[in-house]
């Protein structure tokens, strides 16, 4: 293997929150950034765990100690470890739907267990994020493809301070624009033409809100992520965390 991911500066940030340290007891693992690595490769490309090429080791070794740290939680601390402070002069939110491959279904206590729902492209799962104001993932929630954007924006915003929002019109919502008239953050949100009195929109400060779709393309380079095969939300999770780190830290 020699197309690695990871280089030496966005290692140096993820190490010290790895698992299987040589200081931590009952150490496992012999080399954590080739796991890493490994997972990565089945992000990236979008492969069943059976294909990871042996230079990665045994696959079902590398998948059970992925699933072990996927519940200790240890790939959001990687994003965290990742992401600058953000820039919050004004936060951007959108949505993205992806795919459900037929092996990312079939989770205990079925779809209506996980975020998977049935829309026009068949079984999908939406990506609400939250990005700073340099395009950088802060927060997202996952949604069954069919739920409405603006049921996901309250767990976005909760919590954080920020001048101004920026979205589409999918986020024309009275009960957002209150949020945020009650915060004293600016509205920048595209409105519908239904709406009876249009409130002003600053049109430059809008148009920065590519940057947000320029995050969901960089997202969906990752082959598992714009095909989801993960049956659970808190593994498919996982994998956005990590992609988001790289992403976040290049």
């Amino acid at each position: 293997m020699e197309r690695f991911v990871l280089t030496d500066a966005q290692w140096a940030r993820m190490e010290p929150h790895c698992l299987g340290k040589a200081i931590d007891p009952g150490r496992s693992g012999g080399d954590n950034r080739l796991f890493v690595e490994a997972v990565l490769w089945i992000v990236r490309t979008g492969s069943p765990w059976r294909d990871l090429p042996a230079f990665f080791g045994k696959w079902n070794s590398v998948f059970t100690r992925y699933r072990g740290w996927v519940k200790a939680d240890v790939f959001i601390r990687l994003f965290e470890a990742c992401s600058d402070a953000p820039d919050m002069e004004y936060a951007m939110v959108d949505a993205t739907i992806v795919k459900v491959h037929r092996h990312g279904q079939g989770a205990k206590g079925g779809p209506q267990s996980q975020a998977i729902g049935r829309s026009k492209g068949g079984m999908t799962t939406k990506i609400l994020a939250l990005t700073d104001a340099l395009g950088n993932l802060v927060r997202f929630v996952l949604l069954p493809g069919q739920r409405f954007d603006t049921v996901g924006v309250e767990p976005l915003i909760a919590g954080l301070s920020f001048d101004a929002l920026i979205a589409d019109k999918a986020f024309d919502s009275n009960v957002i624009i209150a949020d945020l008239n009650e915060r004293g953050a600016k509205v920048v949100i595209s409105q519908h033409s239904r709406r009876a009195k249009p409130l002003p929109l600053d049109a430059e400060m809008y148009k920065w809100r590519h940057l947000i779709e320029n995050f969901f393309c960089k997202l969906k380079e990752f082959k598992r992520i714009a095909m989801r095969a993960d049956k659970t939300d808190q593994s498919f999770s996982a994998i956005i965390h990590l992609a988001a780190a790289v992403i976040n830290s290049r």
